[in-house]
């Protein structure tokens, strides 16, 4: 019986997924296959209650707006999906049992694992945004040890996301327009330090808003780092690199979740090195 996985979302035709998944299952030759489908507002409970009586749907990603949404009509989510808030891939257990994963926090934290193997006495991340993406993001980093400054258009919410996703930690919030004007601000020695400056908003997407960003306000030796795949070379990484910074592209993000996900879709790893290929492929 070939098996298959789907992502649900709203709207969802833009989706990279099927084009991930379906480039891993044709290298191994799996026969399973990977799709697209649309689930309204509304339509979850109803598209998860079928999926469950269908022995060959192995699982789907969830993309926006329905990644909380499903957490009422599953048997149980993973703790890390419980910590975030958030469930971003479900998978179908052989007696029908829907299960809950997130792995966002995995596919964020992927690209950046290089620099988190390495010891340091202060970790900062500037995180900018405060809508669904950015709680797998906080939640990822103040797991690593980071302290946070989470920038949105609303501090209040901001404090409340993270009095919610780390209660415990000394973080900070501020305005999203602090960081769009220049600053003097005479930073100290970064040496043994790890430094993030990471966009978690939609601005600077096609057909969004611009991201106003003032690279004076990001500390010496800081990674640059853009969860935005279309385009996926921003405005706010171009500018970063202009301004002397190492970036990380949302294909990174995008690509390390989705291959979390396959293994427990297909009970295999993903072939990893053909990541090179991969990505072109996804920028065609």
């Amino acid at each position: 019986m070939t098996c298959y996985a789907e992502v649900i979302g709203d709207p969802i035709a833009q989706s990279k997924s099927p084009a991930i998944h379906g480039f891993w299952i044709e290298k191994l030759g799996l026969d399973a296959n990977y799709r697209a489908h649309h689930v309204l507002d509304g339509e979850v409970e109803g598209y998860l209650a079928a999926r469950r009586e269908d022995a060959a749907w192995c699982g789907c990603n969830v993309t926006m707006p329905h990644k909380q949404a499903v957490i009422p009509f599953l048997d149980r989510i993973d703790p890390l999906a419980g910590k975030v808030g958030a469930v971003n891939t479900i998978v179908r257990e052989v007696e029908g049992s829907l299960v809950g994963y997130n792995t966002d926090v995995a596919g964020f934290l992927e690209p950046l694992r290089g620099q988190l193997a390495q010891q340091h006495y202060f970790r900062m991340a500037r995180i900018l945004g405060t809508g669904g993406a950015a709680r797998a993001i906080i939640a990822g980093l103040a797991g690593e040890g980071f302290t946070l400054v989470l920038a949105g258009r609303n501090p209040a919410k901001a404090q409340s996301l993270l009095d919610e996703l780390d209660p415990g930690g000394e973080h900070h919030v501020a305005p999203l327009d602090h960081f769009a004007e220049a600053t003097d601000f005479a930073f100290d020695d970064r040496e043994g330090c790890c430094d993030l400056v990471v966009n978690a908003s939609p601005l600077g997407m096609r057909g969004q808003p611009p991201l106003i960003f003032d690279w004076s306000h990001a500390p010496p030796g800081s990674i640059a780092y853009d969860i935005v795949t279309d385009p996926v070379d921003t405005d706010f990484l171009t500018n970063a690199r202009a301004a002397g910074f190492a970036t990380v592209d949302g294909l990174a993000m995008l690509i390390g979740q989705a291959a979390a996900a396959f293994t427990r879709f297909f009970g295999v790893e993903p072939p990893r090195e053909f990541d090179p290929d991969l990505r072109e492929r996804l920028t065609a």
